[in-house]
């Protein structure tokens, strides 16, 4: 009797392994759990943002600290809501953007450019780098006047301000990009018997991609100061004139408005730039951090 019992044990333990219950569960789908990672990196980076304002907005309300110098977060959100709905923020904003715009595709599109050209040709380098290395050594502030007696206050020496800080940065790293690919790739490309163009699509431009997309983050990051340097100097529109106008008449809310604008959509753009370059460097396995 001990055998059957024994017998019975076992297909009672098998049917209970195969029952539905028992069986593992199927891994998540790939984009719940991108979505999961989206969304838990977007909280992990707000933790410090939001502290910093639930800490400003009670020590305002306690009156540890100046509202006049230092507003409270609602006051802030009070005068942004009041702009938004007179229409004047979203007309200023407009236009700083597209001020920006066009100084990044001038700039940048030409520092692209040439930083191919100085980084694919050695002659071109030595005939170019030494000069643009030396303009790159001009502050902004310097230059700025000579734009402004140049071209007065109208949207060309704002635009080539702009176009001034987007050059420099795309520029360089376009030409770090293009001699950072490795040799051997240069000579088996002769090798196969690539024309010039098709190195440039097959191997130089995939090559410098990363260093490329490093050059169009931090030239859109200074393209975005040098509207505001050009803004403050001497403008009748924009989000620099609206602070700057609000600093006259000591609307410091207004102020602090148009600072968090600038950073929210500098991050924006930049946020931007970094998914387009995650989907176009898939190919790239490089460490993502512990």
């Amino acid at each position: 009797m001990s055998k059957p019992s024994n017998l019975l044990q076992g297909t009672g333990s098998a049917l209970l392994a195969a029952s539905p219950d028992s069986v593992p569960e199927e891994p998540a789908p790939a984009g719940s759990s991108k979505r999961r990672k989206r969304l838990e990196s977007f909280l992990l980076g707000a933790i410090v943002p939001a502290a910093a304002l639930i800490l400003w907005q009670v020590l305002g309300d306690a009156g540890y600290i100046s509202r006049l110098l230092f507003p409270t977060p609602w006051t802030i959100a009070k005068s942004f809501r009041s702009l938004l709905e007179s229409g004047a923020l979203a007309e200023n904003v407009g236009i700083s953007m597209l001020r920006a715009a066009a100084g990044f595709a001038l700039g940048g599109g030409l520092g692209l450019l040439l930083g191919m050209l100085v980084g694919f040709f050695r002659r071109t380098e030595k005939v170019l780098d030494p000069s643009v290395q030396m303009i790159r050594m001009i502050p902004h502030l310097a230059i700025a006047p000579l734009f402004i007696l140049w071209f007065g206050f109208g949207e060309p020496s704002k635009v080539l301000l702009i176009a001034k800080g987007a050059f420099f940065p795309l520029y360089i790293n376009t030409f770090l990009g293009i001699r950072g690919a490795d040799k051997k790739l240069f000579e088996v490309t002769r090798v196969l018997g690539f024309s010039t163009y098709k190195q440039l699509a097959r191997l130089i431009v995939p090559s410098a991609l990363p260093n490329i997309f490093l050059g169009i983050r931090v030239s859109l990051g200074i393209a975005w100061l040098g509207l505001v340097v050009a803004e403050l100097m001497g403008a009748s529109s924009g989000l620099g004139y609206l602070m700057s106008e609000a600093r006259q008449f000591n609307k410091t809310a207004v102020v602090y408005v148009g600072i968090i604008l600038f950073a929210v959509i500098g991050k924006a753009a930049d946020s931007g730039v970094r998914l387009l370059e995650r989907r176009l460097l898939q190919w790239q396995d490089s460490y993502g951090g512990k």
